[in-house]
């Protein structure tokens, strides 16, 4: 696919430079979400339904636990897309993105919460009403409070300069909030449980959303007019955009490899490496992940700069296809322990994952900017949330691919399934690659 560098030199009028500040708050926000939905991307499933051999009690069977979270993720979709097309249309003395931001984040920290405290002696029945609810209540204001704050992008930073810098920032912050959740995580349920846990990522989530509202409150625009079209027009206007639906596609094809990653981290080491505490080696697996990512951030951005934000997209992309297989390859080198071979794993797939991160949010603003060129409309939320919608739906297969292959084999005895999530993570982000090199490049 050709998504194209368009510069829209002159058309756009720059702001100032952003002040460090804003920058600097605009990534704390993503520090505690990020923290709050890796920790519970890689423990919800577990929890639930942890694997033969485990010492934590289990709530429902593998299989339902798959589907429900792939049901929660479909009817998420939609109403992301909905609460976009309502925060564009918003006219309020505090603009149209703060005020859901500022009203939504107490409960969806709430929900976040109480998805790891079912009621003690639940049926199953009741174990997994508890789950979908909550899953739904806590997808529902984690919507109202995330869209509209990342729709803020193109209005805050004008230009690509200032969108990639303040797309660093949140990658940075990012990289450590992911640590925070993935890595702190198993050290808190090892010592305390898995309620403080959540507890703790939940308020930090809370904490960290307000501290970007802080951020970016002088920046946000109280005058920007609401966007008059019906949701119908609205829709039709932006999937007819086949540029951003090729880029969409590719992006939430790699968000439903890396959270079946993710997920199957604890499977991993209780199966493969046998350790019947997943929590500890988890968290060292993932802080080599994070580590190798952090560390090829400044790889990516030299080669943006070198080439062009899409370029350094694509090589990502490929990168990230090679090196997810990697992870079936532990335990098949001899006289190499496979805690060794696992640690290496994890550098070769943590790695990609900056590339990827970096360059989807400056893109998307983009693309907001061409279109308010051509309408004279500033529908970021529909942008945004269209994003949401599509890496909703597609990540909506992982939890439900990651519970059919595990199916297949999640014990010492019998790996298959746990071996083969690695390939298929690859392959779909290689689908993901080829999609950019599809129509329209």
């Amino acid at each position: 696919m050709g998504m194209g560098t368009t510069r829209l030199q002159g058309s756009i009028a720059m702001q100032p430079e952003l002040p460090r500040r804003v920058k600097l708050f605009w990534g704390i926000a993503g520090l505690g979400v990020e923290a709050l939905a890796q920790s519970r991307g890689a423990w919800l499933v577990y929890f639930y339904a942890p694997p033969a051999g485990s010492n934590h009690r289990g709530w429902l069977p593998l299989a339902a636990v798959s589907i429900l979270l792939f049901l929660g993720k479909i009817i998420e979709a939609f109403s992301d897309t909905l609460i976009g097309y309502w925060s564009d249309r918003t006219t309020s003395r505090l603009g149209r993105r703060l005020p859901f931001v500022l009203l939504a984040a107490p409960p969806a920290a709430l929900f976040a919460m109480l998805l790891f405290f079912p009621p003690a002696g639940s049926s199953e029945k009741l174990a997994a009403a508890w789950l979908f609810i909550g899953l739904e209540l806590f997808y529902l204001c984690d919507g109202l409070a995330s869209v509209p704050f990342n729709a803020l992008l193109p209005e805050i930073a004008a230009g690509d300069d200032e969108r990639l810098s303040l797309s660093a920032w949140q990658v940075y912050f990012g990289v450590i909030g992911a640590a925070v959740g993935l890595i702190g995580s198993g050290l808190l349920i090892s010592r305390f449980g898995f309620g403080a846990m959540v507890i703790i990522m939940a308020l930090l989530a809370l904490a960290s959303r307000y501290a970007g509202v802080v951020g970016v409150w002088d920046r946000a625009r109280r005058d920007k007019p609401p966007a008059p079209r019906s949701l119908t027009a609205t829709l039709r206007l932006t999937f007819s955009n086949h540029r951003f639906l090729w880029f969409m596609l590719s992006f939430v094809l790699f968000s439903t490899a890396l959270s079946m990653l993710i997920g199957l981290l604890p499977y991993f080491v209780t199966s493969l490496l046998d350790k019947p505490s997943a929590g500890t080696w988890s968290s060292i697996l993932t802080a080599v992940g994070i580590g190798s990512m952090a560390l090829a951030l400044p790889l990516f951005a030299w080669l943006a700069r070198r080439t062009s934000q899409e370029h350094a997209y694509r090589i990502a992309m490929l990168a990230a296809a090679i090196a997810f297989p990697v992870l079936c390859l532990v335990g098949w080198l001899p006289d190499v322990s496979r805690e060794i071979q696992s640690l290496v794993a994890l550098v070769i797939v943590g790695a990609p994952l900056a590339g990827v991160y970096l360059f989807p949010g400056p893109i998307i603003a983009e693309y907001c900017d061409i279109e308010a060129l051509a309408s004279g409309l500033r529908r970021e939320g529909m942008f945004y949330s269209t994003q949401a919608f599509l890496d909703q739906v597609t990540e909506a297969f992982a939890p439900l691919l990651l519970g059919l292959l595990l199916t297949l084999g999640d014990t010492p005895r019998h790996l298959l399934g746990v071996r083969l999530v690695g390939p298929v993570a690859g392959l779909l982000v290689l689908i993901g690659y080829l999609v950019l090199r599809g129509p329209g490049s």
